[in-house]
Parts: structure tokens; sequence; C-alpha cells
């Protein structure tokens, strides 16, 4: 059964990897028209993404690297910038 969630309750929610690991919050929704089109994680002092980007502040993530979205969000781990390798991985913001 699929459940329906206010996107104001995304709003720093904390976002996992799909193997564990801290990934930063939710800071923004990236919408198009009447659908999500992705998210801004910005990248805190305990994430890992904070290790991996160094001075950025976040990243955008495609809507479809998102797995799980409930208590916390988890996404696939395609979105950590270090195992990217197509286009549609996330842009340091």
């Amino acid at each position: 059964m699929l459940k329906m969630k206010p996107i104001s309750e995304t709003y720093d929610m904390k976002v996992f990897t799909d193997n564990g690991e801290y990934f930063g919050d939710v800071e923004e929704v990236i919408l198009t028209k009447s659908k999500i089109h992705s998210w801004r994680v910005r990248a805190t002092k305990s994430s890992f993404l904070n290790k991996v980007l160094g001075s950025a502040k976040g990243v955008i993530v495609p809507h479809q690297l998102v797995k799980s979205i409930g208590d916390i969000m988890i996404i696939s781990r395609a979105a950590v910038p270090a195992y990217t390798e197509k286009e549609e991985g996330p842009q340091a913001v």
C-alpha cells in the first residue's frame, strides 16, 4: 500500500545510502509541474558526503535514486559522488 507524506515533512530528514552510510540532510525538493524531479541534500559535519565533497555544501540527487522515504530517506549508493560514472548521478551544489 502506498503511503502519502507531505513534502514539508521531508525537510531536514536524515538521508542514508542503501548500505547504511549517513549521507546528509534533505534541504530542498526540486519540483517540475506536479512531479518531484530531485532532492537537494546538505552535507553535514558528520556525514559521509562532507568527507567526499570537502568544500561543497551538498549535492542534488535525482529522484530516481531515492529508494524509500519514511522516518529517514534511503538512496542508492550510486548517488555517492565516488561511485557515480553516469550523468544521472548527483551534482555538487
